[in-house]
């Protein structure tokens, strides 16, 4: 299986120097998988994640896409949009407008997007007044408008009540296998990214610990019985 993201003796620090928060990482990560970003907090997950994105730079290193098609769900905020009227429909027609999607082709891309969270029927809601996971639902389906092939997300069940997020991984996990499209989800919930994931990126000290879900378990149950 090719590789969606090669990272290639990464080193990154704020201040250009060391200390380094992420030391020598040397990451494959296979077309298709799911892959969960664990750590405790302060350990680089986010700023990993804004790496792949291209947000920051890395202070030396390498890091290569095999695509530019990435679609990206940042990490929900209560107040989003709160004091903006934009409804469902509203938001994914503008979005389609700055992707460059045509304008004959935005109601089917749009309508498509919907179903395939299961929100056809809340496009002309408001976005202000949807729960915290219906929100979640529209922002994942925004980073599906274009055929994207690689699908970012910070943390998606924040906010997110535990009906709806057994929901939403339930989805997530769909859209994994049926469209093929490769997942990187920085997480704070070892639940959900052992449970969802197909392999597991361990931040610790900088550096990085790459395992399966499996295999972090029973190391966990072995270091909680020792």
């Amino acid at each position: 299986m090719s590789a969606m993201v090669c990272i290639s003796h990464l080193y990154f620090s704020y201040t250009g120097s060391a200390p380094f928060l992420l030391t020598d990482l040397n990451i494959d990560i296979s077309e298709g998988s799911y892959v969960s970003i664990i750590g405790e907090n302060g350990a680089g997950k986010t700023s990993l994640m804004r790496l792949l994105l291209g947000f920051l730079k890395p202070t030396s290193g390498r890091i290569a896409l095999a695509t530019r098609a990435v679609g990206y769900v940042p990490q929900a905020d209560p107040t989003t949009m709160e004091a903006f009227p934009i409804t469902v429909g509203e938001l994914l027609y503008a979005f389609c407008a700055a992707k460059g999607i045509r304008a004959s082709l935005r109601n089917q891309a749009v309508d498509g997007v919907l179903e395939c969270v299961g929100m056809q029927d809340r496009k002309a809601d408001l976005f202000s007044n949807l729960s915290g996971g219906q929100r979640q639902r529209v922002l994942l389906s925004r980073a599906l408008l274009g055929d994207n092939r690689l699908l970012v997300l910070d943390e998606p069940s924040t906010g997110v009540d535990p009906q709806n997020r057994k929901e939403l991984y339930a989805l997530l996990r769909s859209i994994n296998r049926n469209r093929g499209m490769t997942i990187i989800a920085v997480e704070h919930n070892l639940e959900d990214a052992t449970a969802s994931s197909t392999e597991l990126i361990h931040l610790q000290e900088g550096r990085a610990h790459i395992c399966s879900p499996q295999a972090y378990r029973k190391e966990e149950h072995l270091c909680g019985n020792g």
